[in-house]
């Protein structure tokens, strides 16, 4: 039930950002639950290969190319879907990095509570 409530949310959270970010739109609220359930699946598939392929700039970086290649996966995420679109690069990597703290504040929130025994 979590995992629904926390794309729920983070299709939500799209909204607000495209609302108030210039250069990002997304149509309507069923292209914010596609792009975030897209976003997962970039993540969860692209994004290790890339940070693989990566290693060296990452290393060289201190781990700021990380940031890059998030911004690649919002731009990939604009490619495949129509209800959403970004003007440029860094307004994809900005869409992303705020993206990425509203997301942990809510996990933060919402998130599994574990019992100590």
């Amino acid at each position: 039930m979590k995992f629904i409530l926390k794309f729920i949310i983070r299709a939500l959270i799209i909204l607000v950002i495209c609302r108030f970010l210039p250069g990002s739109n997304v149509d309507d609220i069923q292209s914010a639950l596609l792009l975030a359930i897209v976003l997962g699946l970039l993540n969860t598939f692209l994004k290790p290969l890339l940070v693989v392929f990566t290693i060296p700039i990452t290393f060289l970086t201190l781990g700021l190319f990380l940031l890059v290649i998030n911004g690649i996966i919002v731009l990939v995420a604009d490619y495949f879907i129509d209800g959403f679109h970004v003007n440029g690069f860094l307004t994809a990597l900005l869409f992303s990095i705020i993206l990425s703290i509203a997301s942990g504040i809510i996990e933060k929130m919402i998130g599994d509570k574990k019992k100590s025994d």
